[in-house]
């Protein structure tokens, strides 16, 4: 695995997910951070976790992509997008409020096989 890379586990199935150059402080500060675990919250195709991280917005945007790990300021919450959320209109994956974009997953299959409503237990390591 390189440098760019990391490991997220969704109930105990791990896939890759890849730091983007976004946001480089948050990204510094959750890697800093890391092993980082917790019982995740869903929220439409959504989950979100607290962390012991706390930074301020950063390149923030409420439209995110498929895929996207982001940290969300107002919660100081690690989320992981799939699909659309209750704030979405249409097929658009919009966050509750600003988030800062991190990284991205290269397989969404651990998301998009949670039941509906189900949270899960979430982990990223190096």
């Amino acid at each position: 695995m390189s440098d760019s890379e990391f490991t997220v586990a969704v109930d105990g199935t791990e896939v890759t997910a890849t730091w983007l150059e976004e946001s480089p402080e948050t990204r510094r500060a959750i890697a800093d951070a890391l092993p980082l675990s917790g019982e995740a919250t869903r929220w439409g195709d959504e989950l979100y976790f607290r962390i012991p991280v706390d930074v301020d917005a950063e390149e923030p945007r409420a439209t995110v992509e498929p895929g996207t790990i982001a940290y969300w300021p107002r919660g100081s919450a690690l989320c992981l997008f799939w699909g659309p959320t209750p704030a979405s209109t249409g097929s658009e994956l919009t966050a509750a409020s600003p988030v800062n974009v991190v990284a991205q997953l290269e397989d969404l299959s651990p998301l998009t096989s949670l039941p509906d409503g189900a949270g899960a237990t979430v982990r990223l390591s190096e």
